[in-house]
């Protein structure tokens, strides 16, 4: 995001009130990205098709099936979407803009295949419904993945009004086309959220194709083995499956979790708690973007073109001072942003469910579920600063770390009862963000002896 990141803080630096609110509209917006603006559209078109013409039980059916949609759409794309970032990186780092676009097109075709095969096996042989309500849960997965691996690429397109335009368009039509067709019940709630993302993933492919004209339609050079770095796969699965696993726990747990359509289970109440906190990265994200995102970014790279060009030991070490109080001052930022938002929805939990007519979730689920996603805001901070360093096993293990520990720990506290509930995801994250913090304290402590001593003699 660091290419947006710059453009906005460009924005930000207009000595304007206007200017500043604007830059923080945008990149809370952008930062978000298509994960929090899902679940935003996800809940809006509940609440706008709740009423006697839209049964509830069938809002419900609704948002679980998206819910399962999102879920194993990022598990599957994620095995592909940080070695294809990763591909893309190294070929604007190598001025070779012209192979992104035909790459694209491959990572989509390959994306669009094996979606398109797991789906339809799994329409086919676990779901039930109507033929149209699974054809649409088939295109919903496919065109879901697709919008996975394109999103990689509002990260390097500086032009952040037509992203921001993107976004709004894609999940305007989601809501709208998903609105328009409730006459038609489930399904047509169904084709109005795969209208919705396929519109969002051809505007997505359309910023592309303008940003990075190619010479070839399609190629598969991501594939080669040397471009593979296959620890980036596993680093992508093992976040993913530890986001969703303490809610698959919930689901399969015969006391939390319900039957909702044939084989798709929630659990109501966990859930929504954790929907609803999600929503609170908004702020936190904006400053990551415009701190983390673009502050560090900067450091970093004028830290190797020091070395790059032959910098004295001095002038290295002063590189990477500010690299270090950069990183710091902007977790620092981001936690403080992000640790008053949670504060304030802690403190008025109960207020706030009141006036949107929730009864279905306690609040203090709600409020461990809060902390826990505020943590997870600094996972991400690390995680991004292992991915800009090159440490890749670091940002595995703990990437390991969080899938074994959110999964253990929620079976665990599921068994203690509900008073315990959701502890388990944020004690997980705790833990692994204390692991993280050790690993990268010793990395920066000893970046200039890695940056120099553990690369290959030919380099």
């Amino acid at each position: 995001m660091a290419g947006i990141g710059f453009e906005l803080r460009r924005l930000l630096q207009k000595e304007t009130l206007g200017a500043k609110m604007q830059a923080f509209a945008f990149s809370a917006i952008i930062g978000s990205g298509p994960w929090i603006l899902s679940i935003i559209a996800i809940l809006v078109i509940g609440m706008l098709n709740t009423s006697r013409e839209s049964p509830s039980a069938m809002v419900g059916e609704f948002q679980i099936s998206i819910t399962y949609l999102m879920a194993f759409s990022l598990i599957l794309s994620s095995l592909l979407q940080l070695v294809f970032t990763r591909f893309v990186a190294d070929r604007l780092f190598e001025k070779r803009d012209t192979v992104i676009l035909g790459n694209v097109m491959g990572a989509l075709l390959l994306t669009f295949v094996v979606s398109g095969v797991v789906g339809t096996l799994v329409a086919t042989l676990w779901l039930e419904g109507s033929l149209l309500y699974r054809l649409c849960m088939v295109a919903g997965f496919v065109i879901l993945c697709g919008v996975w691996i394109a999103v990689i690429f509002a990260s390097a397109i500086k032009a952040y009004r037509r992203i921001l335009m993107v976004f709004l368009i894609g999940y305007g039509v989601t809501v709208g086309a998903a609105y328009g067709l409730r006459g038609f019940g489930l399904e047509g709630l169904l084709v109005g959220f795969v209208i919705g993302q396929a519109t969002l993933l051809f505007t997505l492919l359309a910023l592309v194709v303008r940003e990075y004209p190619g010479e070839q339609l399609i190629s598969f050079e991501f594939l080669r083995r040397e471009q593979i770095y296959l620890s980036l796969v596993w680093t992508g699965l093992f976040y993913n499956v530890g986001v969703w696993v303490d809610k698959f726990i919930f689901w399969a747990n015969p006391v939390t979790g319900m039957n909702v359509l044939g084989p798709l289970r929630a659990a109501p109440a966990y859930d929504l708690s954790m929907f609803l906190s999600y929503l609170s990265l908004i702020p936190g994200m904006a400053v990551f973007l415009i701190r983390m995102e673009t502050d560090f970014a900067e450091k970093c790279e004028r830290f190797y073109a020091t070395i790059k060009s032959g910098g004295t030991l001095a002038q290295i070490h002063e590189a990477r001072n500010e690299l270090v109080d950069s990183l710091y001052g902007g977790m620092l930022t981001v936690m403080k942003v992000q640790g008053a938002v949670t504060l304030i929805l802690f403190i008025a939990s109960r207020d706030i469910l009141a006036w949107l007519g929730i009864s279905l979730v306690d609040p203090a689920m709600l409020n461990i579920h809060l902390v826990g996603v505020g943590l997870q805001l600094l996972f991400l901070s690390i995680l991004n600063v292992f991915y800009y360093l090159d440490q890749r096993r670091a940002a595995f293990n703990v990437c390991l770390v969080f899938m074994v520990a959110n999964g253990l720990l929620s079976w665990a506290t599921l068994h203690l009862g509900r008073a315990f509930y959701g502890y388990g995801f944020a004690i997980a994250v705790l833990l692994t963000c204390v692991v993280g913090i050790a690993i990268l304290a010793h990395k920066l402590d000893t970046l200039e002896y890695e940056t120099f001593m553990l690369q290959p003699a030919n380099a």
